[in-house]
Protein backbone atom coordinates (compact mmCIF):
# COMPACT_ATOMS: atom_id res chain seq x y z
CA UNK A 1 0.00 0.00 0.00
CA UNK A 2 0.95 3.60 -0.98
CA UNK A 3 0.67 6.36 1.10
CA UNK A 4 2.20 9.95 0.85
CA UNK A 5 2.85 11.19 3.80
CA UNK A 6 3.42 14.52 3.05
CA UNK A 7 0.09 15.45 3.37
CA UNK A 8 -0.67 16.63 6.73
CA UNK A 9 -4.18 14.73 7.52
CA UNK A 10 -5.31 11.56 5.79
CA UNK A 11 -8.79 10.28 7.30
CA UNK A 12 -10.62 12.11 10.55
CA UNK A 13 -8.73 11.54 13.27
CA UNK A 14 -5.09 10.17 11.72
CA UNK A 15 -2.26 12.96 11.44
CA UNK A 16 1.14 12.29 9.54
CA UNK A 17 4.50 11.98 11.41
CA UNK A 18 7.38 12.11 8.95
CA UNK A 19 10.42 11.07 10.55
CA UNK A 20 12.57 11.05 7.76
CA UNK A 21 12.17 15.47 7.65
CA UNK A 22 13.07 15.35 11.51
CA UNK A 23 17.18 15.83 12.20
CA UNK A 24 18.48 12.35 13.88
CA UNK A 25 18.90 13.90 17.24
CA UNK A 26 15.61 15.22 17.82
CA UNK A 27 13.49 12.38 15.98
CA UNK A 28 12.63 10.28 19.26
CA UNK A 29 12.04 13.87 21.69
CA UNK A 30 9.38 14.98 18.29
CA UNK A 31 7.75 11.13 18.36
CA UNK A 32 7.10 10.91 21.65
CA UNK A 33 5.88 14.71 21.83
CA UNK A 34 3.51 13.89 19.25
CA UNK A 35 2.19 10.69 20.43
CA UNK A 36 1.88 12.23 24.10
CA UNK A 37 -0.32 15.03 22.55
CA UNK A 38 -2.99 12.90 20.47
CA UNK A 39 -6.50 12.34 22.00
CA UNK A 40 -7.53 9.22 22.61
CA UNK A 41 -9.21 8.01 19.15
CA UNK A 42 -6.84 9.61 17.28
CA UNK A 43 -4.07 8.31 14.87
CA UNK A 44 -0.60 8.95 14.24
CA UNK A 45 0.47 7.40 10.72
CA UNK A 46 4.12 7.43 10.91
CA UNK A 47 6.57 7.55 8.38
CA UNK A 48 10.38 6.32 8.42
CA UNK A 49 12.77 5.05 5.53
CA UNK A 50 13.39 2.26 8.00
CA UNK A 51 11.68 -0.36 10.45
CA UNK A 52 12.48 1.50 14.02
CA UNK A 53 12.56 -1.55 16.01
CA UNK A 54 14.17 -0.16 18.94
CA UNK A 55 11.66 2.64 19.00
CA UNK A 56 8.89 0.70 18.96
CA UNK A 57 10.30 -1.07 22.36
CA UNK A 58 10.28 2.40 23.64
CA UNK A 59 7.17 3.16 22.73
CA UNK A 60 5.81 -0.10 24.19
CA UNK A 61 7.59 0.20 27.33
CA UNK A 62 6.31 4.41 28.04
CA UNK A 63 2.82 4.46 27.16
CA UNK A 64 2.10 0.50 27.50
CA UNK A 65 -1.66 -0.33 26.45
CA UNK A 66 -2.31 3.49 26.09
CA UNK A 67 -0.97 2.83 22.51
CA UNK A 68 -2.11 0.40 19.38
CA UNK A 69 0.62 0.08 16.83
CA UNK A 70 0.42 -1.40 13.36
CA UNK A 71 2.07 -1.65 10.14
CA UNK A 72 0.68 -0.09 7.24
CA UNK A 73 3.46 -0.42 4.81
CA UNK A 74 6.46 -2.63 5.75
CA UNK A 75 8.39 -2.01 2.03
CA UNK A 76 11.98 -1.42 2.28
CA UNK A 77 12.72 2.14 2.59
CA UNK A 78 9.05 2.77 3.12
CA UNK A 79 8.09 2.04 6.47
CA UNK A 80 4.48 3.40 8.00
CA UNK A 81 2.74 2.59 11.50
CA UNK A 82 -0.29 3.80 12.64
CA UNK A 83 0.05 4.47 16.64
CA UNK A 84 -3.74 4.72 17.79
CA UNK A 85 -4.16 6.18 20.88
CA UNK A 86 -6.39 3.78 22.88
CA UNK A 87 -6.66 5.80 26.29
Amino acid sequence: MSHDCARPMTDAGTYAFDARGVAKRFRHAAIFGALSALMPGETMRFCNDHDPIPLLHQIGDHFGDKIKMAYISREPGEIVIDFLVTA
